[in-house]
């Protein structure tokens, strides 16, 4: 894929699900992918990401999965297998742990924390496509849990809208190598305009 240019006006970056769930030593999907997130180093390269994009300029939007409420999926027709695990197993129920920000790669002060997705895409009812139209972004990266699931399902929704998407491939992770493998090589290429390392996005970003 060809070097990618990221005007600081026009790109915005993506972290997706930072909750203790998530990225939490005792949480119940950081236990799930747990060992190809340290088999990349993932936690070390969302520091390095968040840390670089924040002193490029960069504005960053939280994308987070919807915290179960009382009466989430009451009467619901259709509901998938994840929205099935959260209703039976109180997974990312409302105030509790798991639900709660990350301390260290929950939001900043000045990040957009965009309304919570009932599936998988960041953007399918929710309001992070008008935001980032708000901001004057064209060009997104994508950082965060899962890579096969919420990642890949964000990054496709965002290629139909018409936005650039860059996939940092060593910033997120999966459950498996094979569906790690399967994310950034055989359906990433598909919608996503550069699939890249920390170390190559880092080199592409505007200094200070």
């Amino acid at each position: 894929m060809a070097r990618t240019e990221y005007e600081r006006e026009r790109t915005g970056l993506i972290l997706i699900d930072p909750y203790n769930e998530f990225l939490g030593e005792a949480g119940r999907v950081w236990q799930m992918v747990q060992q190809v997130a340290e088999s990349v180093d993932l936690r070390q390269h969302l520091r390095e990401v968040l840390e670089a994009v924040r002193a490029a300029g960069i504005q960053v939007f939280v994308a987070p999965h919807r915290r179960r409420r009382p009466g989430d999926f009451d009467n619901w027709k259709h509901l998938t297998g994840g929205q099935r695990a959260i209703q039976s197993g109180g997974l990312l129920q409302y105030g509790s742990w798991g639900a709660q920000w990350h301390a260290e790669f929950g939001p900043q002060p000045g990040d957009v924390i965009t309304h919570e997705h009932w599936v998988s895409g960041g953007f399918a009812n929710t309001d992070l496509d008008f935001q980032l139209k708000q901001h004057g972004i064209e060009k997104i990266i994508l950082v965060g849990l899962v890579a096969h699931t919420c990642v890949e399902s964000t990054g496709r929704f965002g290629a139909e809208l018409g936005y650039h998407v860059t996939l940092v491939k060593d910033a997120t992770a999966a459950a498996s190598q094979e569906a790690m493998h399967a994310a950034h090589e055989i359906t990433g290429p598909t919608y996503a305009h550069s699939i890249v390392t920390t170390g190559e996005l880092l080199a592409a970003l505007p200094t200070g």
